[in-house]
Protein backbone atom coordinates (compact mmCIF):
# COMPACT_ATOMS: atom_id res chain seq x y z
CA UNK A 1 0.00 0.00 0.00
CA UNK A 2 1.18 3.30 -0.78
CA UNK A 3 2.05 6.34 1.77
CA UNK A 4 -0.47 7.83 0.39
CA UNK A 5 -3.28 5.70 1.35
CA UNK A 6 -1.66 4.59 4.89
CA UNK A 7 -3.95 6.68 7.03
CA UNK A 8 -7.94 7.14 5.38
CA UNK A 9 -11.02 7.56 7.25
CA UNK A 10 -14.23 8.20 6.14
CA UNK A 11 -17.10 9.40 7.99
CA UNK A 12 -20.08 7.79 6.87
CA UNK A 13 -24.12 7.60 6.84
CA UNK A 14 -25.46 5.10 5.07
CA UNK A 15 -28.09 6.69 3.46
CA UNK A 16 -26.43 10.01 2.47
CA UNK A 17 -26.12 10.46 -1.10
CA UNK A 18 -23.28 12.54 -0.97
CA UNK A 19 -21.47 10.07 1.53
CA UNK A 20 -22.18 7.42 -2.42
CA UNK A 21 -20.08 9.94 -4.19
CA UNK A 22 -17.23 9.85 -2.17
CA UNK A 23 -17.60 6.59 -2.04
CA UNK A 24 -18.05 6.09 -5.88
CA UNK A 25 -14.99 8.08 -6.59
CA UNK A 26 -12.77 5.70 -4.55
CA UNK A 27 -14.27 3.06 -6.11
CA UNK A 28 -13.76 4.27 -9.23
CA UNK A 29 -9.85 5.14 -8.78
CA UNK A 30 -9.32 1.24 -6.94
CA UNK A 31 -9.06 2.96 -3.29
CA UNK A 32 -10.75 0.54 -0.89
CA UNK A 33 -8.30 0.09 1.79
CA UNK A 34 -10.13 2.28 3.86
CA UNK A 35 -11.81 2.48 6.84
CA UNK A 36 -15.87 3.97 7.00
CA UNK A 37 -16.97 4.90 10.59
CA UNK A 38 -20.48 5.41 10.90
CA UNK A 39 -22.43 8.13 12.42
CA UNK A 40 -25.30 6.23 13.32
CA UNK A 41 -27.87 8.85 14.44
CA UNK A 42 -26.70 11.88 11.59
CA UNK A 43 -30.11 13.33 12.51
CA UNK A 44 -30.24 12.98 15.88
CA UNK A 45 -26.77 13.41 17.51
CA UNK A 46 -23.04 13.17 15.85
CA UNK A 47 -19.68 12.05 17.05
CA UNK A 48 -17.37 14.30 18.92
CA UNK A 49 -14.61 13.01 15.80
CA UNK A 50 -17.65 14.55 13.28
CA UNK A 51 -18.00 17.60 15.50
CA UNK A 52 -13.90 18.18 15.59
CA UNK A 53 -13.40 17.16 11.82
CA UNK A 54 -16.32 19.04 10.73
CA UNK A 55 -16.89 21.99 12.79
CA UNK A 56 -18.45 24.33 10.47
CA UNK A 57 -20.86 22.09 8.55
CA UNK A 58 -21.01 19.35 11.16
CA UNK A 59 -22.31 16.92 8.74
CA UNK A 60 -21.23 13.89 6.84
CA UNK A 61 -19.44 13.27 5.10
CA UNK A 62 -15.47 13.54 5.87
CA UNK A 63 -12.62 11.90 4.53
CA UNK A 64 -9.94 12.11 6.81
CA UNK A 65 -6.30 11.65 5.21
CA UNK A 66 -3.22 11.42 7.14
CA UNK A 67 -5.29 13.02 9.76
CA UNK A 68 -6.50 15.94 7.91
CA UNK A 69 -10.19 16.66 7.44
CA UNK A 70 -11.38 16.97 3.62
CA UNK A 71 -15.11 17.82 3.51
CA UNK A 72 -18.09 18.50 1.62
CA UNK A 73 -18.61 15.74 -0.95
CA UNK A 74 -17.65 17.76 -4.33
CA UNK A 75 -14.35 18.84 -2.93
CA UNK A 76 -13.58 15.23 -1.37
CA UNK A 77 -14.47 13.82 -4.91
CA UNK A 78 -11.81 16.38 -6.44
CA UNK A 79 -9.43 16.08 -3.64
CA UNK A 80 -9.12 11.85 -4.52
CA UNK A 81 -8.68 12.60 -8.14
CA UNK A 82 -5.91 14.75 -7.32
CA UNK A 83 -4.16 13.16 -4.74
CA UNK A 84 -4.42 9.57 -6.72
CA UNK A 85 -4.22 10.96 -10.29
CA UNK A 86 -1.98 8.71 -10.97
CA UNK A 87 -4.32 6.12 -10.88
CA UNK A 88 -6.87 5.73 -14.20
CA UNK A 89 -9.65 7.00 -14.59
CA UNK A 90 -9.22 10.30 -14.73
CA UNK A 91 -12.31 11.57 -12.84
CA UNK A 92 -12.06 15.36 -13.81
CA UNK A 93 -12.17 16.68 -17.74
CA UNK A 94 -9.09 17.00 -19.16
CA UNK A 95 -9.57 20.58 -20.81
CA UNK A 96 -10.08 23.16 -18.56
CA UNK A 97 -13.41 24.53 -19.55
CA UNK A 98 -14.87 21.27 -19.73
CA UNK A 99 -13.56 20.81 -15.73
CA UNK A 100 -15.33 24.25 -15.35
CA UNK A 101 -18.64 22.98 -16.85
CA UNK A 102 -18.44 20.05 -15.15
CA UNK A 103 -17.71 21.63 -11.74
CA UNK A 104 -20.68 24.29 -12.61
CA UNK A 105 -23.26 21.25 -13.08
CA UNK A 106 -22.60 19.25 -9.92
CA UNK A 107 -22.36 22.31 -8.20
CA UNK A 108 -25.92 23.68 -9.76
CA UNK A 109 -27.28 20.00 -8.76
CA UNK A 110 -26.00 20.61 -4.95
CA UNK A 111 -28.25 23.68 -5.02
CA UNK A 112 -31.02 22.55 -5.94
CA UNK A 113 -31.41 18.61 -4.64
CA UNK A 114 -30.63 18.98 -0.99
CA UNK A 115 -33.89 21.42 -0.76
CA UNK A 116 -36.16 19.27 -2.74
CA UNK A 117 -34.97 16.01 -0.68
CA UNK A 118 -35.71 17.41 2.57
CA UNK A 119 -39.09 18.26 1.43
CA UNK A 120 -39.66 14.90 0.75
CA UNK A 121 -39.58 13.95 4.55
CA UNK A 122 -40.77 17.64 6.22
CA UNK A 123 -43.40 19.06 4.64
CA UNK A 124 -46.67 17.55 5.82
CA UNK A 125 -49.05 19.01 3.30
CA UNK A 126 -48.63 17.93 -0.37
CA UNK A 127 -45.96 19.13 -2.50
CA UNK A 128 -47.84 21.72 -4.12
CA UNK A 129 -48.15 21.69 -8.21
CA UNK A 130 -45.73 24.65 -9.01
CA UNK A 131 -42.84 23.16 -7.37
CA UNK A 132 -43.23 19.97 -8.85
CA UNK A 133 -43.30 21.75 -12.29
CA UNK A 134 -40.27 23.83 -10.93
CA UNK A 135 -38.55 20.09 -10.03
CA UNK A 136 -39.55 18.65 -13.60
CA UNK A 137 -38.38 21.68 -15.05
CA UNK A 138 -34.57 21.64 -13.23
CA UNK A 139 -34.23 18.10 -14.75
CA UNK A 140 -35.24 18.79 -18.12
CA UNK A 141 -32.59 21.29 -18.01
CA UNK A 142 -30.15 18.87 -16.33
CA UNK A 143 -31.10 16.48 -19.31
CA UNK A 144 -30.74 18.89 -22.14
CA UNK A 145 -27.20 19.20 -21.17
CA UNK A 146 -26.75 15.77 -21.01
CA UNK A 147 -28.14 15.86 -24.39
CA UNK A 148 -27.53 12.18 -26.55
CA UNK A 149 -24.04 11.40 -24.46
CA UNK A 150 -23.77 8.65 -22.83
CA UNK A 151 -22.24 10.13 -19.98
CA UNK A 152 -22.20 13.69 -18.83
CA UNK A 153 -18.72 14.39 -20.09
CA UNK A 154 -19.15 12.53 -23.49
CA UNK A 155 -18.13 8.95 -23.79
CA UNK A 156 -16.14 8.79 -19.83
CA UNK A 157 -18.12 8.47 -16.59
CA UNK A 158 -16.52 11.05 -14.64
CA UNK A 159 -16.71 13.62 -11.75
CA UNK A 160 -20.13 15.09 -13.35
CA UNK A 161 -22.23 11.45 -13.36
CA UNK A 162 -20.94 11.04 -9.78
CA UNK A 163 -22.24 13.92 -8.39
CA UNK A 164 -26.04 13.46 -9.67
CA UNK A 165 -25.93 9.51 -10.27
CA UNK A 166 -25.68 9.28 -6.11
CA UNK A 167 -29.17 11.11 -6.16
CA UNK A 168 -30.49 9.12 -9.08
CA UNK A 169 -31.95 6.58 -6.69
CA UNK A 170 -33.70 9.22 -4.84
CA UNK A 171 -36.16 10.09 -7.64
CA UNK A 172 -38.65 6.88 -7.34
CA UNK A 173 -39.08 8.13 -3.77
CA UNK A 174 -39.82 11.85 -5.30
CA UNK A 175 -41.90 10.08 -8.13
CA UNK A 176 -44.05 8.18 -5.42
CA UNK A 177 -44.92 11.12 -3.19
CA UNK A 178 -45.42 13.39 -6.45
CA UNK A 179 -46.83 11.45 -8.81
CA UNK A 180 -44.66 12.73 -11.49
CA UNK A 181 -43.66 10.24 -14.35
CA UNK A 182 -39.81 11.09 -14.52
CA UNK A 183 -39.32 8.51 -16.89
CA UNK A 184 -41.55 9.78 -19.75
CA UNK A 185 -40.96 13.50 -19.09
CA UNK A 186 -37.09 13.02 -19.21
CA UNK A 187 -36.69 9.87 -21.14
CA UNK A 188 -32.21 10.44 -21.46
CA UNK A 189 -32.10 11.46 -18.37
CA UNK A 190 -33.59 7.91 -16.94
CA UNK A 191 -31.96 5.93 -19.86
CA UNK A 192 -28.38 7.60 -18.42
CA UNK A 193 -29.40 6.66 -14.49
CA UNK A 194 -29.87 2.90 -15.47
CA UNK A 195 -26.38 2.83 -18.00
CA UNK A 196 -24.92 4.14 -14.87
CA UNK A 197 -26.66 1.81 -12.43
CA UNK A 198 -24.71 -0.90 -14.61
CA UNK A 199 -21.62 0.11 -13.19
CA UNK A 200 -19.96 -1.96 -10.94
CA UNK A 201 -18.52 0.31 -8.48
CA UNK A 202 -22.21 1.97 -8.76
CA UNK A 203 -23.75 -1.15 -8.15
CA UNK A 204 -21.74 -1.81 -4.93
CA UNK A 205 -22.18 1.81 -3.76
CA UNK A 206 -25.53 3.38 -4.56
CA UNK A 207 -28.67 2.52 -2.79
CA UNK A 208 -31.38 0.52 -4.10
CA UNK A 209 -34.05 2.79 -4.51
CA UNK A 210 -36.58 0.58 -2.60
CA UNK A 211 -34.39 1.32 0.61
CA UNK A 212 -34.40 5.08 0.04
CA UNK A 213 -38.34 5.27 -0.39
CA UNK A 214 -38.97 2.92 3.10
CA UNK A 215 -36.34 5.00 4.52
CA UNK A 216 -37.94 8.36 3.44
CA UNK A 217 -41.32 7.02 4.82
CA UNK A 218 -39.53 5.72 7.92
CA UNK A 219 -37.90 9.36 8.22
CA UNK A 220 -41.31 10.51 8.19
CA UNK A 221 -42.95 9.16 10.42
CA UNK A 222 -40.31 9.45 13.00
CA UNK A 223 -40.60 12.82 12.51
CA UNK A 224 -44.85 13.13 13.24
CA UNK A 225 -45.46 13.83 9.22
CA UNK A 226 -47.20 10.81 8.42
Amino acid sequence: MSSKEEDLVLLDYWASPFVARVKLALEEKGITNYECLHEDHIMVSKSSLLMEMNPVHKKVPVLIHNGKPVCESLLIVEYIDEVWKHKSPSLMPFHPYDTSQARFWAYTFDKKFPEVLTKLWTQKSEIQQKEKDDFLNFLKMVEGELGDKPYFGGNTFGYCDIALISIYSWFYTFQKFTKLDIQSECPKLIAWGKRCMERDSVKKVVLDEVQIYNYALELRKKYGID
